[in-house]
């Protein structure tokens, strides 16, 4: 059986491109189980799972938690996000706390960029990132690719364009990172202030006019303007923001020719895309939603696999 280069999901720049592609052949295979009647597999009957969330998560959790079901994973879930664990010598505390109770897997949301990466170097459970502050979020970065792979047959040779605030996004870094190890052209767009300085370096292009990036790509990926990150007011006020970058449906039926229009959720309706686009049949943004089940069924099915050959 082919097998996962590494033992943990830390980043998407940490692994391969075969990688990706052995995750997505698995994920075909998970799609169809959650499509039948009976939607459970016993595959991780033996595996017990602690969800660790010290950032409020709503879709993530649940998803990460309906994917370990699916697989008959014993599941523990732990919400620090209210609690006072900001430092590291906690956070190892509280793992290890956890870990006592013998736990093979765990699924981590955090605040600071390189939480996980930190913790895979002082435990032995496998770890999975589920969005470490402004860094990464490879299971959504992966659901995307994924998604836009089912929809237009393949990711390689398609121009993405990523819409908003990729300064504080961990979702565009991990997007950039397996967009373009899958052979996607990419670009961003969004206000000046809200572009990282270090983008090009990456080897990603600006554009700084919405129509123009549209009628470049074959995909928009809209980001949420994410409130909750912002100390100071990178811009004037949402409907300023909504009038430069929103994507509505009068733009959508302007361009000239039908994009695929996605978006990572919660979306503000109204912000960077109006409801009618949101509802519209060229977004995927619900079809993102069900190959997350997939896509995290599948992660957690090849790094459990690794466990149980350390095991025997």
């Amino acid at each position: 059986m082919k097998e996962l280069s590494v033992n943990h999901l830390l980043g998407i720049k940490y692994i391969t491109k075969e990688d990706i592609q052995l995750i997505f052949e698995t994920a075909d295979h998970f799609k169809e189980v959650i499509n039948r009647p009976i939607k459970k597999v016993p595959s991780l009957r033996d595996i017990t799972i602690a969800n660790l969330f010290f950032e409020n998560s709503t879709r993530t959790r649940l998803s990460f938690e309906l994917a370990e079901k699916r697989l008959s994973a014993d599941v523990i879930n732990f919400s620090a996000a209210s609690s006072s664990v900001k430092k590291g010598e906690t956070l190892i505390d509280t793992v290890n706390n956890i870990l006592s109770m013998k736990v093979d897997m765990v699924v981590m949301r955090h605040p600071n960029p390189g939480a996980g990466v930190f913790l895979s170097k002082h435990i032995n459970s496998s770890i999975i990132n589920a969005g470490d502050g402004a860094h990464e979020h490879p299971t959504q970065a992966l659901l995307d690719c994924f998604s836009i792979r089912e929809k237009l047959g393949k990711v390689a040779g398609k121009k993405v364009v990523i819409v908003g605030d990729i300064l504080h996004s961990r979702v565009a870094l991990s997007n950039i990172f397996a967009l373009q190890k899958l052979g996607a052209k990419v670009k961003v767009c969004g206000p000046k202030t809200l572009i990282p300085k270090y983008i090009e370096k990456l080897g990603v292009e600006v554009e700084g006019n919405l129509i123009k990036a549209l009628e470049w790509c074959d995909v928009a990926n809209m980001l949420r303007v994410q409130n909750e990150r912002m100390d100071i007011s990178y811009f004037p006020t949402t409907r300023e923001y909504a009038q430069q970058f929103g994507l509505t449906k009068k733009i959508l039926d302007s361009l000239n020719k039908e994009i695929v229009v996605m978006h990572p959720g919660p979306i503000n309706r109204g912000v960077e895309i109006t409801s009618d686009v949101a509802d519209s049949k060229q977004a995927i943004i619900l079809d993102q939603v069900q190959n997350g089940v997939a896509i995290r069924m599948a992660v957690i099915y090849l790094l459990a696999s690794k466990i149980k050959h350390h095991e025997d």
